[in-house]
């Protein structure tokens, strides 16, 4: 299908469909881990603290694609970029799947990282070209596929590690790309690239966003905190779950991911309403929620009650901060949206990384309190750069 998508002029609902569903699939890769770990850690014979590892690599590596592909896309076919990616991912996923040891994970797992930022393309084209009116709402529902693929991922490779193991979660993972890279290929048009120039020059022009743009700054590092917080939680849940009381297996750990299905219905809700609501008001809001999350988590932490609690809360609390924060970057330089998205997301994941490293450290060292306080911690800078700034 050939077709030309003009800026501002209206992105048709098929095209959006299919960035919201291939976004969600594509995404999934980075989170089949999380419910698996323990799982993972038991068969390979590794510490917690090493297992814990493939769930921090596969988010730098999420950070050094954000950085250095998702600007390509300002430079050359996004589409042919896209593909690239999944044929990487494809082999990726089945170098994990049939891995020895947790080495061989380690590297596979930065790989799939940084091919998996395939969403982040989509998301700068959501705004792009949907008209003015629409471009909350349609970024919204982009991101609620993300989302839903996060989510989705978490349920999926619990049952499908349970049931046949983590490995074939991994086989499967690897034909889903398969098929996701067929479907890009007839239904996404081309789209000219807006930057002239050399990477090089691409590159350093980042550096000028990000100096000529404070509250670029302000958006990406209050969001990456709070980024941090969650996947502290995330990080560290499957190994909560495993001891006393609960016991539980990785199916378990993945049913709680659709607790965070009210973060998904959140997203496209927040991407409407961020001009009402107010930036600055939906990141005091949703630090709000992740500080009560984290009580809940902490206090409450031995029940189900607690945890499920806890995990909605969280989940509603981010998606408040990410997409408030995320779709008014677009409005900052809208003819450089991908190095924009670039910067927000890149500093989003290495908040992330940081998040889940603090968090595997302190769980060694002081278990589910240590977790909870680094989640408090890094939510707390991220409210407090929100109250000393009017952005």
């Amino acid at each position: 299908m050939k077709q030309e998508l003009k800026e501002n002029g209206g992105l048709p609902a098929h095209i959006l469909w299919t960035l919201a569903i291939v976004a969600g699939i594509s995404v999934a890769n980075l989170y089949y881990n999380q419910p698996l770990l323990n799982v993972m850690r038991h068969e390979l014979g590794v510490s917690e603290f090493k297992s814990n590892l493939i769930a921090m690599i596969t988010q730098v590596g999420y950070a050094i694609g954000l950085l250095f592909i998702v600007p390509l896309g300002d430079l050359f076919q996004r589409k042919k970029i896209i593909l690239i990616n999944f044929i990487l991912l494809i082999f990726s996923l089945i170098a994990i799947a049939v891995a020895p040891n947790i080495y061989i994970i380690w590297v596979a797992s930065l790989i799939t990282g940084i091919c998996s930022m395939i969403p982040q393309i989509f998301v700068p084209i959501a705004s792009q070209f949907s008209r003015p009116e629409n471009k909350g709402r349609n970024v919204g529902i982009v991101i609620s596929g993300l989302l839903t693929g996060i989510l989705a991922s978490r349920v999926v490779s619990g049952f499908v590690g349970e049931i046949l193991g983590w490995r074939e979660m991994y086989f499967i993972a690897a034909g889903l790309m398969l098929i996701c890279a067929i479907v890009v290929l007839k239904v996404l048009p081309d789209i000219r690239p807006t930057f002239q120039g050399k990477y090089a020059e691409l590159m350093k022009s980042l550096f000028q966003l990000i100096k000529d743009y404070p509250t670029l700054r302000i958006y990406s590092i209050r969001a990456a905190l709070a980024f941090g917080s969650f996947l502290a939680m995330w990080s560290c849940l499957a190994f909560k779950m495993g001891q006393a009381p609960f016991y539980a297996n990785s199916d378990v750990i993945g049913i709680l991911g659709l607790c965070g299905i009210a973060g998904a219905l959140t997203a496209s809700f927040v991407g409407k309403y961020v001009k009402t609501v107010g930036i600055r008001n939906f990141n005091f809001i949703g630090c709000a929620l992740i500080i009560l999350s984290w009580a809940s988590l902490y206090f409450w932490g031995n029940s189900y009650v607690g945890i499920i609690a806890g995990v909605i809360l969280i989940d509603i609390g981010m998606q408040c901060i990410q997409l408030s924060n995320q779709t008014s970057i677009f409005e900052i330089c809208p003819s450089a949206s991908n190095r924009v998205n670039t910067i927000f997301m890149t500093t989003y994941f290495i908040g992330g990384s940081l998040g889940t490293f603090l968090a595997g450290s302190c769980w060694q060292a002081w278990q589910w309190a240590g977790v909870a306080g680094i989640g408090v911690t890094l939510t707390m800078i991220s409210l407090t750069i929100t109250l000393f700034t009017k952005k």
